[in-house]
């Protein structure tokens, strides 16, 4: 057991800034990615909703066109789409490899997927305080802001902590063309280097991520869930 303990120390000695620094460098390029992806993936799911054909705002083509962007843009791999869109993320964030270059394909990526997720919550809406709402007189507006996004906000959050964990492996797998973070810990060390301690500590290191940030969305989910008793 002191063995055990003594390698353990060596081993945070020479790695530990190592995997403090790109745990950061993780948790910083995913949460800017789920903050932006869903500003613009909570209009596109709400959008997705009311223009369904027995939506408030019912609009056929629209919904098809919206369905269809969504559609493709889910069915393409991160590791493709990453590199696909490097012309584009070097015009846009002035660089093509590095933590801050991984955050735009990271959005695209996310954002379809984010898109989906948020039309699943508002599914779950019960239309009878919908239509209380319209036989008021309250506008799509107002309807959609005060009705269905608080009757459905239990729900997102669960979506905001499944769509965080989902952009978590994404950062991960962009670490291995040049993002930074665990994945390039993983795969410098790990893979190129044989150290399989290195990457079997990125990946306890992510698994423990995964169970706070799954947690939190849960508890958050539970405390301000009106259906639940207090």
């Amino acid at each position: 057991m002191s063995e055990f303990f003594a390698h353990l120390s060596e081993f945070f000695a020479q790695y530990g800034d190592l995997l403090i620094k790109n745990t950061w460098i993780t948790i910083y390029v995913t949460t800017l990615s789920t903050f932006f992806s869903y500003v613009f993936g909570v209009p596109l799911g709400v959008l997705l909703i009311i223009t369904q054909p027995h939506g408030i705002w019912a609009h056929r083509t629209l919904n098809s066109v919206l369905g269809w962007i969504v559609n493709i843009g889910r069915s393409i791999p991160f590791i493709i789409l990453m590199v696909a869109v490097m012309p584009l993320t070097r015009s846009v964030m002035g660089i093509a490899i590095g933590p801050k270059a991984a955050i735009l394909p990271l959005v695209i990526a996310a954002t379809p997927f984010v898109a989906r997720l948020v039309e699943s919550s508002l599914q779950e809406v019960d239309s009878g305080v919908i239509e209380v709402a319209q036989s008021t007189g309250s506008t799509i507006g107002q309807i959609v802001w005060k009705v269905i996004l608080p009757e459905s906000l239990p729900s997102m959050v669960l979506g905001a902590s499944i769509s965080f964990i989902t952009i978590l492996g994404y950062t991960a797998m962009a670490g291995a063309i040049g993002a930074g973070g665990l994945g390039d810990v993983a795969i410098r060390y790990g893979y190129y280097k044989y150290q399989t301690d290195v990457m079997f500590a990125t990946i306890i290191i992510l698994i423990v991520l995964v169970a706070v940030i799954q947690l939190l969305g849960n508890g958050i989910s539970r405390k301000i869930d009106r259906r639940i008793k207090k």
